[in-house]
């Protein structure tokens, strides 16, 4: 492992050609100096690895039995060699794990509620994942007793979790010898609302004196596949104010946010550099098998596989791209239609982006 000082020399010397629009070392901090104190005082890793996914439901016994085979063994099985190899690997947990419970939805064609086995809850696990949101508007649908069964499960799992107003609102995860704080925000009452963004901040100031590393989830913006733009400004859809994204999560990152990942429009969106940070706007539907439309845009599920330096500071990245199956989940995407499609959003929407996307999803500075 290289020397304290030649990280540090390579750290700012990637600063400068990655952050052009970073004004100093510290413009994407809070003012509070304790924001800006790493927490861990050894030698970090060079690099290190962080694997993102969208939406994860696999399977509902809600309002019908709909669930993969085996179990859903082989759900992540063309994509966890990558989630395992990452040094973190987090996604949205989008519904529950509980075994029974009653909703306040009614059944019927346009009935999304759902309700996953517990006994599937290993599938996470063997997958590789350490972290997942559950700030999102179904982790209500079987009420209190769906929202405590999850976390239960979670916890036996050893898989961190957050989001739920007045339950677990940070959490850290420590490997190889860095802790990474993880928090996640949402659209709905009954979560930590990434519109209050005084809680935002509370939240962020209390996490960045434990970590290392900070990363952000949020579940928003308007939902299917004519909201694959990511607009200027608040967006509503049914009725309900989904967040002013671009806004939330700039702040996040001028917080003390080292990477910010979003979910919720079921289809993916742009990416983005900011002050050096990585944003991804929405990953989408990753292993939804039943109970949501997968065709064209909607069955688009990528693994977003980044670098950064031990200061937060984005290197390089990979979308890897996967297309969902009704019943079986993301299938690997040899044409890689996802990344392009990712690739195109973000010229589109990310004007004098310091990113570059590649025809096959390799993410540089520019």
């Amino acid at each position: 492992m290289k020397s304290f000082l030649l990280i540090l020399f390579s750290t700012l010397a990637l600063n400068s050609v990655c952050s052009s629009n970073k004004t100093s070392d510290t413009t994407h901090h809070s003012p509070d100096t304790t924001n800006q104190t790493p927490l861990t005082t050894h030698q970090l890793p060079d690099t290190l690895t962080i694997a993102m996914t969208g939406d994860i439901m696999m399977g509902t016994t809600f309002p019908s039995i709909q669930l993969p085979p085996n179990d859903g063994r082989d759900i992540f099985c063309d994509t966890k060699e990558i989630t395992l190899r990452a040094d973190l690997a987090v996604g949205n947990l989008e519904g529950t794990l509980c075994d029974g419970g009653t909703t306040k939805k009614k059944p019927g064609p346009n009935c999304y509620a759902f309700r996953t086995p517990t006994k599937f809850g290993p599938r996470l696990t063997e997958a590789g994942y350490d972290f997942l949101s559950m700030a999102n508007n179904h982790a209500n649908d079987f009420g209190q007793f769906g929202i405590e069964t999850t976390e239960k499960t979670l916890d036996e799992l050893g898989i961190k979790y957050t989001g739920i107003k007045g339950r677990v609102r940070t959490a850290i995860v420590e490997r190889n010898g860095v802790k990474y704080g993880l928090c996640a925000f949402g659209q709905n009452t009954y979560t930590v609302h990434h519109n209050d963004l005084s809680t935002v901040k509370a939240t962020l100031d209390e996490l960045r004196p434990q970590c290392d590393i900070l990363v952000v989830s949020f579940h928003g913006g308007a939902e299917g596949r004519t909201h694959t733009h990511l607009p200027h400004g608040h967006e509503f859809f049914l009725g309900e104010d989904r967040g002013d994204l671009r806004t939330f999560a700039h702040f996040a990152i001028d917080n003390g946010a080292d990477v910010v990942y979003g979910h919720g429009p079921h289809v993916v969106r742009c990416m983005e550099v900011y002050n050096g940070r990585f944003i991804a706007y929405s990953l989408g539907n990753f292993a939804t098998p039943y109970g949501m439309n997968l065709t064209g845009v909607t069955g688009y599920a990528p693994v977003v596989e980044i670098k950064i330096a031990p200061d937060g500071t984005f290197l390089e990245g990979q979308i890897h791209s996967f297309i969902q199956q009704k019943g079986k989940g993301p299938r690997r995407d040899n044409t890689n239609t996802v990344a392009r499609e990712i690739r195109n959003l973000t010229l589109s929407d990310i004007k004098g982006s310091p990113i570059t996307i590649s025809e096959t999803g390799h993410i540089t500075c520019q």
